[in-house]
């Protein structure tokens, strides 16, 4: 458990927070590009870390996210027009460029030296792996963006499912890096099977082992940890044992273990305090390998104008019972809830907004959650106190460590794998 103090330190991200302020030292995803796929097209909003901004892309196809509020009256730009390389408040008609210079102030005499000396705030941004990055730290600090794990290269095929869910960032990412949960919860979707690795299937993912009470053992890393759940597989488990192995990238990252066909990936990014972007990630440096983007949506029961609104707000709510069937349940589905994330957000949410940890009563399946929650009370600590923030720097994820999973000989030392090159099984074609 964890003091009410603790709590907070672990939760809290708006303004001055030390978490929030520990965000702000990495390249954070903002929004998709398909939100702003258009150039020239509706200004999106956007809310990062407790801040109101607006996303948009101008003539030239360039990517700007900027405070949402206009310099001059604070009206909304998210209202404005997306023309010829700016974005102009309709109130007055001053206009701002991605890069946060006032173009134009048509309100204020031709001579004013306002338009010079005004600057509306504006963060930088880089396109990659299918989003829309920003970095909202001190600009003398800017890290150069790197890749992340999860789409390491340009050819690198990725498809997101994005659902904004109203609850901490810190529960849902302890679902993500939570392996022992998936036995039960997850328990009608990812089915065991005699089958040689974890499988994915047209409707279920089938993993080799019915073991619900993993072994668990965590290694400390710079960047977070990794850590293995051990299971019995069902074929030889007198000599093999089935590894899981999960990594978790500090802050809002986790890397989870794949099947034969993708890679698979979970980013948390807080909205704010009590709101965050869920992004359910599968990848492949084998395009062939990874289900188009409304497939793994399909799939996953996270579909724009069937599951979520336009803006990726779940329909699946508390009141509505997140669209649960007793009768399926009746007939045998575990939970009646449809899509792996749809069962897991019905967990999260209904911790509350913020969970009480005080209350918690943990056990040896909780091993990941404990060092997750001492390893970010210790970093928030850690920066209150003048230290760097974690996973910046030399303390980065270094390039080629991902997850994994696999049946393994009783003899093999789990921490050697997962550290190269993916295993070409991992990226085999369906």
């Amino acid at each position: 458990m964890l003091t009410r103090e603790e709590n907070e330190l672990l939760c809290r991200v708006d303004g001055a927070a030390p978490m929030g302020q520990i965000a702000r030292r990495h390249w954070l995803p903002a929004c998709l590009i398909e939100e702003v796929a258009e150039p020239d097209g509706a200004p999106v909003a956007v809310r990062l870390l407790g801040e109101d901004l607006v996303a948009f892309r101008d003539t030239d196809g360039r990517v700007g996210l900027l405070d949402r509020h206009c310099a001059h009256r604070r009206a909304s730009l998210v209202f404005g027009r997306n023309e010829e390389c700016g974005l102009r408040c309709l109130y007055h008609g001053w206009k701002v460029d991605v890069d946060g210079k006032i173009l134009e102030m048509p309100s204020e005499p031709a001579s004013t030296p306002m338009k010079d000396r005004a600057k509306h705030k504006a963060y930088p941004t880089q396109e990659w792996g299918g989003v829309v990055w920003t970095y909202m730290g001190p600009r003398d600090t800017q890290p150069e963006f790197q890749p992340p794990p999860w789409a390491p290269g340009a050819e690198s095929k990725v498809s997101i499912a994005k659902i904004v869910i109203p609850c901490n960032w810190a529960q849902i990412l302890e679902g993500a890096i939570d392996s022992a949960h998936s036995s039960s919860l997850h328990s009608s979707d990812m089915v065991p099977a005699r089958v040689t690795s974890a499988k994915a299937t047209a409707t279920n993912w089938l993993r080799p082992s019915t073991d619900k009470a993993p072994r668990l053992q965590i290694q400390r890393t710079d960047y977070g940890f990794r850590y293995a759940a051990l299971r019995r597989p069902i074929v030889d488990s007198a000599n093999n044992d089935y590894v899981r192995m999960t990594v978790f990238v500090a802050p809002f990252t986790v890397l989870i273990p794949p099947n034969d066909s993708y890679n698979v990936a979970n980013v948390n990014v807080p909205i704010d305090d009590t709101h965050t972007a869920f992004h359910f990630i599968a990848w492949s440096d084998d395009p062939a390998s990874v289900p188009d983007v409304e497939t793994w949506r399909r799939f996953l029961g996270a579909q724009t104008g069937v599951d979520l609104d336009d803006r990726y707000r779940m329909l699946r709510n508390v009141d509505n019972h997140f669209w649960q069937d007793r009768q399926a349940m009746k007939a045998g589905n575990f939970t009646g809830i449809r899509g792996i994330p749809n069962q897991d957000i019905s967990m999260w949410v209904t911790m509350g907004p913020i969970a009480n940890r005080e209350r918690d009563l943990l056990g040896a399946s909780d091993l990941a959650i404990v060092e997750f929650r001492r390893l970010m009370v210790d970093a928030a600590t850690a920066f209150r106190d003048g230290k760097p923030a974690i996973g910046t720097g030399a303390t980065r994820i270094p390039v080629g460590v991902h997850s994994y999973q696999q049946i393994v000989p009783k003899t093999t030392d789990w921490r050697s794998l997962g550290v190269g090159a993916l295993p070409v099984r991992e990226f085999a074609t369906r």
